[in-house]
C-alpha cells in the first residue's frame, strides 16, 4: 500500500492544555476513522507534526489544519510517498519537544525552515526508534512506573 507522509510546522495560537486535550481526543478518533497515523512534537512555541496515511485523507486533514485558527505560520516541510508508516500503532502520538530538538531561539531564528527535509524526517525517525525502545522496555518490565509528560495537541476536525 502506498501512503502519503506529510510533515509540517506551525506556531500554536492559544496554547492551552485543557483545550488541546479535547482536540487530541478528537484527533485520535478522526485519525483512526481516516486511517491516519503520526506524531506531534509540541511545546508553547512549536507544533511539529508528521502525518501518514492515504493521500486524499492527508490532503483533507492538512486543509482542515490550514483553516484552524489555533495554528499560525503553517509551513509544509516534507511530503513523500512511502511504503511503510513510521508510527503504525499511533492514531496520533503526542510527545513533548525533546532536549535534542531545536531550542526556542533556534526556531525563532528560522532553524526549522532552513533545515533540509532529511533533518526533519530524522527527527521523527529518532522519535519512532525511541518509542520502540520504550515499548520494548515496557513489555519486559524495564522502566515500569515511569511516565513521560505529554503535550496533547493535534488538530483534526
Amino acid at each position: 500500500m502506498t501512503l502519503q507522509r506529510l510533515i509540517y510546522a506551525s506556531r500554536p495560537f492559544g496554547f492551552d492544555n485543557a483545550v488541546l486535550g479535547g482536540i487530541m481526543i478528537a484527533a485520535r478518533r478522526n485519525n483512526r476513522r481516516d486511517d491516519i497515523t503520526g506524531a506531534l512534537i509540541c511545546r508553547a512555541d512549536l507544533y511539529l507534526q508528521l502525518l501518514e496515511g492515504p493521500a486524499a485523507a492527508i490532503a483533507a486533514l492538512y486543509a482542515r489544519i490550514g483553516a484552524d485558527d489555533r495554528h499560525c505560520d503553517i509551513e509544509p516541510l516534507h511530503a513523500a510517498t512511502v511504503a511503510t508508516r513510521l508510527f503504525p500503532a499511533w492514531d496520533m502520538l503526542d510527545d513533548p519537544a525533546q532536549s535534542w530538538l531545536w531550542s526556542a531561539a533556534e526556531v525563532a531564528a528560522g532553524a526549522i525552515s532552513a533545515a533540509p527535509p532529511s533533518a526533519i524526517v530524522a527527527v521523527f525517525e529518532r522519535l519512532a526508534a525511541e518509542r520502540k525502545v520504550t515499548q520494548a522496555h515496557a513489555s519486559t518490565g524495564i522502566g515500569e512506573g515511569v511516565q513521560r509528560a505529554t503535550c496533547p495537541a493535534a488538530v483534526t476536525a
